[in-house]
């Protein structure tokens, strides 16, 4: 067997020991697995979500090791004046230097008969509230020369899906505010890019199965399945394999990957 020289051995730098990261939605699902994968690369990690509960939980529950310390913030992003309160007192005793923006989609239903509250109130909860995390640590992670940014929309930025107006209307507006970040971050050694999950099980997933039984008269099982079949491989994605995108999106070795959306649908979307 022909040997390789060391010298064209590339091996990829995943070490996030000494950085801290804020991750949003993080009590369940895609937020949770990002957390724990996130601390597994050895950051610090501060968890944010509205139940103060669930959130004292599962703190305890990440791994940790040398020089690592995690916390909790407790914020309700239908309320961006107290996410704006709860990220400006936490960079007054932290350097943020990864943000996980994450919180659950707006209810399903067809964009023509949408109320234009529920526009409003989306548009508020994602973007509006994205923004203020982003302004509020944008210059701790200048400081520091090293800033990631990952936004979890979905795969709706590319292909809108079937009666999700509000979400298809507010997924678009999300990726075009992550795309003109990037374009302005990027010579401060910060990239912004956005992970789009298919179907993935989680409870914002089971939601929108149960909606759709409810509304066909199918069985939950039966929709589930019909989600799968779409997909190439036949099955809805796991958390985990979501959060493992979005940590390497976060390590050093992503440096030159910037202003991208990149779904993790097993292959669904039939678009490039």
């Amino acid at each position: 067997m022909k040997k390789v020289h060391l010298a064209y051995l590339c091996f990829m730098n995943l070490d996030l020991h000494g950085k801290k990261a804020l991750v949003c939605g993080s009590s369940q699902g895609i937020g949770w697995a990002t957390a724990q994968e996130l601390a597994a690369l050895g950051a610090s990690i501060v968890l944010m979500a509205r139940n103060e509960d669930k959130l004292k939980a599962r703190v305890a529950e990440l791994p940790s090791g040398e020089g690592q310390t995690h916390h909790y913030v407790s914020a309700d992003f239908t309320h961006p004046e107290q996410v704006k309160a709860v990220a400006e007192a936490l960079v007054e005793h932290h350097q943020i230097h990864i943000l996980i923006n994450n919180t659950g989609g707006p209810a399903a239903g067809p964009a023509h008969t949408a109320d234009i509250q529920d526009y409003r109130m989306a548009f508020n909860q994602h973007l509006i509230c994205n923004q203020i995390l982003a302004s509020t640590l944008i210059p701790g992670m200048k400081a520091a020369e090293y800033g990631r940014i990952v936004n979890v929309i979905s795969t709706s930025v590319k292909q809108p899906l079937p009666n999700l107006g509000v979400s298809n209307t507010i997924r678009g507006a999300v990726a075009n505010w992550s795309k003109t970040l990037a374009n302005e971050l990027g010579i401060f050694g910060i990239t912004v890019n956005n992970v789009l999950p298919g179907a993935t099980d989680t409870v914002r997933l089971q939601q929108i199965v149960d909606g759709k039984a409810a509304k066909t008269g199918a069985s939950s099982e039966s929709v589930k399945q019909s989600m799968a079949d779409a997909v190439p491989s036949k099955r809805v994605g796991k958390p985990e394999e979501v959060a493992a995108a979005i940590a390497f999106l976060c390590s050093p070795s992503a440096a030159y990957i910037n202003g991208i959306n990149l779904p993790v649908d097993g292959g669904r979307t039939k678009c490039l």
